[in-house]
C-alpha cells in the first residue's frame, strides 16, 4: 500500500454515499432488504474506491494474508507445471500459501482473475499474461496500492514491475542459424500473437538470422497461429499447399511442432531430409515424436523459483522490488534428429 494511503472501509463508502455503514455492509453482501439500485451503487462505489472485502479480521489487523497469487495462461502445460512447482517450493519454505488461477488465454478471464486476487487480499501477484492481453488497466489497482506485481515468461513492460524471462530473441536467432547451417535456405516460421514478447522476440531472432546469412525474408513463410496442436495440423496443410515446400521449419512451441511433424509425415514428407524441423520449450513430447525434435530448453522450475524468491524477499525484507527491473535466465539449444541433415 502506498505511504499514507489507508485501506478503504465500509465507513468510507457510507460517508461518500451518505448512507449508514450497515446499509453498505448489507449491500455488499447482496442482502435483498437493500434495493437493487442501491446495491448496484454500493458495489460500483466500492470498486471505484478500491475497497477489498475481507472475511479474515486478523488479516485486516496485520495488513497481510500470507498468500501470493499466481495467474498463468494454462495449467495443462508441462512448462507451467514446472514453473508452479518452483514457485511453490520457495513460498512454502517461507510460510506463504498460493492461490493459482488460469486465464485460459483470454484477457477478459485474466482481468476477472486479477480482480479476484485483489479482493482476496493477496500480498503479491505473479503473472504470465494471456495470449490476447493488450492493456495494463486491470493491473492498476495493484500499482495504486503498491502491492508487488511480477511478470514472468510472457511479460508486460511497466516501470514498477520486474520481469523474468529468457532471451527469446537470441534463442530464435540461434535455432534459425542452426537450420541454416544444416543447409536450409527456405525456412518457414510458425509463431503466435506478436503482442506477446515471447513470440515477437523469437520471430525477430529468426529474421535476424536470415539477414545475417544473406537469406531473403519472405512474409508468406510466416504463419501466425495460437500454437495449439490443431494449429500445427493446419499449418502443415498450409506448408504442403505452397508452390515449393520449405526445407526448414522453426515452430515457436513444441506442441504445435509435433502435430505439424505428424501431419507432414502422414503425407510422406521425410524429416529432416525434405524439411528440417525445430521447436521450442523442450516439452516431453519432443522426445516421443520420431525423429526426436530439436528444441530450446529453458527451465520452468528455475523461473518459478526466481520469481517467487524475488517476491518473498520483497515481502519479508522489504527489498525495493523496483531495483530488479528484469532478470534474463539461461536457455540452451538441444539438437536432435529432426533437424540434422549434415551427417
Amino acid at each position: 500500500m502506498a505511504d499514507g494511503e489507508k485501506e478503504t472501509t465500509i465507513y468510507d463508502i457510507a460517508a461518500k454515499l451518505n448512507i449508514s455503514a450497515a446499509t453498505v455492509s448489507r449491500g455488499l453482501k447482496n442482502n435483498s432488504r437493500i434495493s437493487k439500485e442501491t446495491r448496484k451503487l454500493i458495489h460500483k462505489t466500492a470498486e471505484e474506491m478500491g475497497y477489498r472485502s475481507n472475511s479474515f479480521a486478523s488479516n485486516l489487523r496485520k495488513k497481510q494474508s500470507n498468500v501470493i497469487g499466481v495467474i498463468v495462461p494454462r495449467l495443462n502445460s508441462n512448462f507451467m507445471s514446472d514453473v508452479i512447482a518452483g514457485i511453490e517450493k520457495v513460498v512454502n519454505e517461507n510460510n506463504y500459501n498460493l492461490i493459482i488461477s488460469q486465464s485460459l488465454e483470454t484477457m477478459k478471464k485474466e482481468a476477472s482473475n486479477v480482480q479476484a486476487m485483489f479482493y482476496n487480499r493477496v500480498d503479491g501477484l505473479l503473472v504470465s499474461v494471456a495470449y490476447d492481453t493488450d492493456s495494463f488497466d486491470h493491473f492498476e489497482p495493484f500499482i495504486k496500492r503498491n502491492i508487488p506485481l511480477i511478470f514472468f515468461d510472457r511479460v508486460l513492460d511497466h516501470d514498477t514491475c520486474p520481469q523474468i524471462y529468457i532471451d527469446n530473441y537470441k534463442a530464435g536467432q540461434e535455432i534459425t542459424t542452426h537450420l541454416i547451417n544444416q543447409g536450409c535456405k527456405k525456412i518457414a516460421h510458425i509463431t503466435g500473437n506478436q503482442l506477446r514478447n515471447v513470440y515477437s522476440d523469437r520471430f525477430h531472432g529468426y529474421k535476424r538470422a536470415l539477414e545475417d546469412n544473406k537469406l531473403v525474408f519472405d512474409k508468406d513463410l510466416v504463419i501466425v497461429t495460437d500454437l495449439s496442436a490443431q494449429a500445427g495440423i493446419d499449418a502443415a496443410q498450409q506448408l504442403m499447399e505452397m508452390a515449393e515446400l520449405p526445407d526448414g521449419l522453426f515452430v515457436a512451441n513444441d506442441i504445435c511442432a509435433v502435430a505439424c511433424m505428424q501431419t507432414l509425415k502422414k503425407h510422406g514428407i521425410k524429416i529432416p531430409h525434405d524439411i528440417a524441423v525445430a521447436g521450442f520449450n523442450n516439452d516431453p513430447t519432443s522426445c516421443v515424436i520420431e525423429p526426436n525434435l530439436t528444441t530450446i530448453n529453458y527451465k520452468g522450475f528455475e523461473m518459478g523459483e526466481t520469481a517467487a524468491r524475488l517476491m518473498v524477499n520483497h515481502l519479508l525484507n522489504k527489498h525495493d522490488i523496483q531495483e530488479t527491473h528484469s532478470l534474463v535466465l539461461r536457455s540452451e539449444l538441444i539438437i536432435r534428429e529432426s533437424s540434422l541433415r549434415n551427417g
